[in-house]
């Protein structure tokens, strides 16, 4: 499921960008494999999996060990069986959130 603040959220400075957090969760229930994800990630951070899901599909995973989602959420927009959510947090800067 996509958050609504995901979605609409299309124009983000470089300076925001730079001061937020964002993770992708792929619900491998509702992914079905088709790739649209991973082709639409402009850093490259999505891939299909090397095991099979439950429904008998290669699904989506995130492969992000350094943080570097922005949070864009094209992923998500893209996603034809809603299976990608965003969610993003704003890093702390100076004990400040």
């Amino acid at each position: 499921m996509v958050r609504m603040e995901s979605v609409f959220m299309t124009s983000v400075s470089k300076t925001e960008k730079k001061e937020r957090q964002a993770k992708i969760e792929i619900n491998e229930d509702f992914c079905k494999g088709c790739g649209l994800c991973v082709n639409t990630c402009p850093l490259r951070l999505i891939r299909l999996a090397n095991h099979v899901s439950p429904r008998g599909y290669f699904p989506a995973e995130c492969v992000d060990p350094d943080g570097k989602c922005t949070g864009c959420a094209l992923c998500a927009t893209m996603c034809p069986d809603v299976a990608i959510e965003v969610f993003r947090t704003k890093k702390k800067v100076g004990g400040r959130k």
